[in-house]
């Protein structure tokens, strides 16, 4: 080991000063190798308030160079050492040896160049960086010749931002991150940082004094909670198989395709025994949802959102890390497993995904750097009261560019196929769940947040481009026009849009006894007036099962057979009317009780034959959907759909027929929503021939109480209805069938 050389000492400077007080705005201008303020050689200065001692080890002549002690010129910890006889930037090493003894080295962060060029900055600030992720965060990554993590975060209103973790005891004096300038980006490059290390960014605001510890806005992966600090991850670092699927899902994704989602909560679809914390981990969910679909034969999951959110009591909804997937599954490689292995066996995965709010958990975005960075000042425009969260302020640039950017981190790292974007119409609406002088109308005095309006036509715009084949799919409850239509027809873009009426009106109906069904009939054909101005997706999901509303079971008026039998109908309904479908986990196998998120769900009912009846309806319906045209192909013109009994409120039966492109193939669907047998009931149809029977829903095989038609029927030729041909047919009670002709 070379001996140890002294250097001159050097005088303290104010900034010197600001450095140990963790105030200063530039540390690199203190940091690091700079040239002597005499012209002679240089200076290096180091902020080390863990050494007793600190060394230069110069490596100019090579390995293993030569050490030289730097003084100690501030108490805290500030060394410096000067080489006057040095004509350029040295090449070096520090060494420490702390108040225990131990002595270790480590490159100097501050005498490495900055890593992000002027036109990441230009982009990052005007707001078009499409690939943010891929310049703020952390990475891993080489860097003048070294292997570490490089940091970068936007915090324009601060004095000061240091990375802090257990690499450097959580003191935010130790590595503050080189200012910017203008665009409000901080960086730093620390090498031999790997991955899984935990890290904050600790934020001093010129405003105030405002100090605070954030998780990364852009972090990979975090804590399990209640933990909160971000995870170094490299989320490349995946060797994906999902190259088949990939590269069909445009076509297997089509509107014209067959789309019935299985929406699922990952923690309480599955638990381990009576664990609060008993999540399963994405892989071992990966395996086990393998096999539930297998058999029920949905074509897709929807994630309650899996982004990373402090209390489990929001389902997801108030998510603090938007780029991480949730650590209570397991870590990024985990859920990379979890889409890869559902994407191999043929299933798409949709994200719930929320960009219209998040809470204001003082380690997330709120008032970031000691201002309303993320989300509007007033809260008349940044507050959601209902939930007490707060609002993304769409007009800024640099916040569209990060949800902007969010949206495709998912579709381009995680592989996923659509996401399903949360509470649109709070989106659209200044007033939404406002009284009148809560909220501020618009430039032209109107209540449609315009910003809001054009950012989710952008995101649709750059979804479908960047990723075609993807579905963009609106939960917007309002009678907004155009949601699913084209940007430049007008519209928002979006793929799909939740039924939100069909699903209100139809569960409403289904709550009445079917003795006075006859008197809201209209609310069961009205969906039809509307049914085509959208490309809709009917709903059965999360939202109609919790506070206090009841099980979908629940909700069905009678006994128990009774209903069973109601919500074997429903089903039956539902996957006959147009548009694409999506189901609520537990419904498949009839829950009784409310969903719980902190339990699993109660897989033991299947033991009961009304539960496994139910449970095998809901696999014959995705199977016969898949399997028809005429059922899934013509989802959004009329063309695929003709009624065939409209009025017959009396006797509370609707008869309809759905159509596929060639307009030869057929499906005739009757419902009676009674529970009385309706004998010789006649459909007019449009063609004679053979009916086939090719589905019931009163059939035994589902519990039901085996009332039909023999296998099918003849179509009679005899007008009814307006149609030359009739089908004479015994309704079974509560019950739908579905009838094809046999060419």
């Amino acid at each position: 080991m070379p001996v140890p050389v002294s250097r001159p000492s050097l005088p303290l400077s104010h900034d010197q000063n600001l450095v140990v007080q963790g105030d200063h705005w530039n540390p690199h201008a203190v940091l690091g190798p700079h040239p002597a303020h005499d012209g002679k050689g240089f200076v290096i200065q180091a902020f080390m308030p863990e050494a007793q001692l600190a060394w230069v080890v110069d490596l100019s002549s090579g390995e293993p160079g030569v050490a030289y002690l730097m003084e100690r010129i501030h108490p805290d910890g500030l060394f410096a050492a000067a080489f006057p006889e040095l004509q350029k930037k040295p090449s070096y090493r520090l060494r420490v040896t702390n108040y225990e003894g131990h002595t270790w080295e480590f490159v100097d962060p501050y005498a490495l160049g900055t890593i992000l060029g002027e036109l990441d900055l230009h982009l990052l600030a005007e707001g078009t960086h499409y690939r943010n992720y891929e310049r703020l965060g952390a990475h891993l990554r080489d860097h003048e010749g070294f292997r570490g993590v490089h940091f970068a975060v936007w915090a324009p209103n601060a004095q000061r931002v240091s990375v802090v973790g257990d690499f450097n005891h959580w003191d935010g004096r130790r590595h503050p991150l080189i200012n910017r300038g203008s665009s409000g980006v901080w960086e730093i490059f620390i090498p031999d940082l790997v991955q899984g290390e935990k890290y904050k960014f600790e934020i001093k605001s010129r405003h105030g004094g405002y100090l605070v510890l954030k998780s990364d806005p852009y972090g990979f992966a975090a804590e399990r909670r209640p933990q909160t600090a971000s995870l170094v991850w490299d989320v490349m670092s995946f060797e994906w198989n999902d190259h088949d699927w990939m590269s069909n899902r445009g076509a297997a994704q089509g509107l014209d395709r067959p789309i019935s989602v299985y929406e699922i909560h990952l923690g309480s679809w599955k638990r381990e025994g009576n664990d609060p914390d008993g999540f399963l981990n994405y892989r071992t969910l990966a395996d086990q949802l393998v096999a539930h679909l297998e058999f029920t034969g949905f074509t897709h999951v929807e994630l309650l959102p899996i982004t990373e959110h402090p209390f489990d009591g929001s389902w997801g909804y108030q998510p603090v890390g938007y780029f991480a997937p949730t650590s209570r599954h397991g870590n990024p490689n985990d859920f990379a497993y979890f889409v890869d292995t559902l994407h191999r066996h043929g299933y798409g995965v949709i994200l719930d995904w929320v960009p219209a709010h998040f809470p204001s958990d003082s380690h997330g975005l709120g008032y970031f750097d000691g201002t309303h960075l993320y989300e509007h000042s007033d809260p008349r425009l940044g507050e959601h009261r209902d939930w007490g969260t707060k609002i993304f302020n769409y007009g800024r640039p640099e916040v569209r560019n990060f949800l902007l950017g969010n949206a495709l981190f998912w579709l381009d790292r995680y592989h996923l196929d659509g996401l399903r974007v949360d509470a649109v119409a709070s989106m659209l609406y200044l007033d939404y769940s406002r009284k009148p002088g809560e909220w501020i109308p618009n430039r032209y005095g109107g209540n449609e947040n315009l910003e809001a309006i054009d950012f989710l036509k952008r995101l649709n715009e750059l979804c479908h481009k960047e990723h075609p084949g993807v579905l963009t799919i609106a939960e917007e409850s309002t009678s907004w026009s155009g949601v699913s239509r084209p940007t430049y027809l007008g519209g928002l873009g979006f793929s799909l849009k939740w039924n939100m009426g069909w699903m209100n009106d139809t569960l409403a109906y289904f709550a009445k006894d079917p003795v006075y069904r006859k008197y809201e009939h209209g609310a069961l054909t009205f969906s039809m007036i509307y049914a085509f101005t959208e490309n809709f997706i009917l709903p059965l999901s999360h939202d109609e099962v919790v506070h206090g509303k009841g099980s979908l079971l629940d909700k069905m008026p009678g006994d128990l057979w009774q209903k069973a039998a109601n919500l074997r109908l429903l089903y039956g309904y539902m996957y006959a009317h147009p548009g694409k479908k999506l189901l609520f986990m537990g419904s498949e196998i009839a829950q009784w009780r409310e969903w719980r998120h902190d339990e699993g769900l109660d897989w033991h009912l299947l033991e009961w034959r009304d539960h496994r009846g139910i449970f095998s309806l809901v696999r014959d319906l995705n199977h016969v959907y898949k399997a028809e045209p005429a059922l899934h192909q013509i989802d959004f013109e009329w063309q695929g759909y003709e009624w065939l009994e409209l009025h017959d409120w009396e006797n509370s039966v609707i008869a309809f027929l759905r159509r596929a492109r060639d307009g030869e193939d057929a499906v005739v669907v009757v419902c009676n929503f009674t529970p009385v047998v309706r004998e010789n009931y006649r459909v007019g149809v449009p063609r004679g021939g053979f009916y086939r029977e090719i589905l019931n829903t009163d059939s035994e095989v589902y519990a039901g109480s085996n009332v039909g038609n023999q296998g099918g029927v003849w179509a009679i030729q005899e007008p009814h209805g307006g149609r030359p041909y009739h089908l004479q047919l015994r309704l079974p009670p509560l019950a739908a069938v579905y009838l094809k002709v046999q060419h």
